[in-house]
């Protein structure tokens, strides 16, 4: 399994046969400004949208017009990209399970807001989330935008994901402290990579305090667009 960072909030993650794109944020993302982005596109075969912000959901709906490969978002997210043009995937919802070949994605709670700009006019586009991602003996926590929250005791206890990747830059989101106390407080990872940071000054700039915070734990810091093997 390669996972691989396109800044900010967006990945491609190869796993089981697959390549998923989350919150392909790839036009106007400073942090892959230089970057080969054919490269961070190709082969891909699904993407998932955590919600409707524009650093998560920017030039998604072209980016799936022009290659072809599906959307998949929670119901009121996913209607609306697919008016945008993009291909139709899966319009799930939290709790529900879709297959990718070998992998499973499972939708999860996340808590934050989510709208999109529709005829000017910000849209609420349903609630935000986050994915379990299951495939290669491995289950992958990706929290999607989100603060501290109750519901990841259940999501730790039901799923048992090893891998957590934590939005963690704080103002928007948890900061790397309150990622440390909540991956220590309901999971039990192995690894632990964070993300939504370092694009904006107003972001953390390190995961110094998330790594000291959880001993014992690999955190990785990632490097855009240089694959973590696990």
């Amino acid at each position: 399994m390669n996972i691989l960072w396109l800044g900010h909030g967006s990945f491609r993650i190869e796993i089981g046969g697959e390549v998923l794109l989350i919150d392909p944020w790839i036009d106007g993302n400073p942090m892959m400004e230089g970057q080969d982005t054919e490269a961070a596109l190709k082969g891909a075969t699904q993407i998932l949208v955590t919600h409707g912000h524009g650093d998560h959901t920017g030039g998604v709906a072209d980016l799936s017009k022009r290659t072809g490969v599906p959307v998949n978002a929670i119901v009121e997210l996913a209607g609306a990209l697919t008016a945008q043009g993009a291909v139709e995937g899966h319009a799930f919802n939290k709790g529900g399970t879709v297959r990718f070949g070998e992998v499973a994605v499972t939708m999860v709670p996340a808590s934050h807001s989510s709208s999109m700009p529709v005829d000017g006019t910000a849209r609420y586009m349903g609630m935000e989330t986050g994915f379990i991602i299951s495939g290669e003996g491995h289950t992958i926590y990706f929290s999607g935008d989100t603060t501290i929250m109750a519901d990841m005791d259940w999501i730790g206890a039901y799923h048992k994901p090893d891998i957590g990747i934590l939005s963690a830059g704080g103002y928007y989101t948890m900061d790397m402290k309150a990622a440390a106390w909540a991956a220590k407080r309901y999971f039990d990872f192995k690894t632990v990579i964070p993300c939504h940071y370092r694009t904006f000054p107003a972001l953390e700039q390190s995961a110094e305090a998330l790594t000291r915070g959880l001993p014992g734990v690999d955190v990785i810091e990632p490097q855009v667009m240089q694959a973590i093997t696990l």
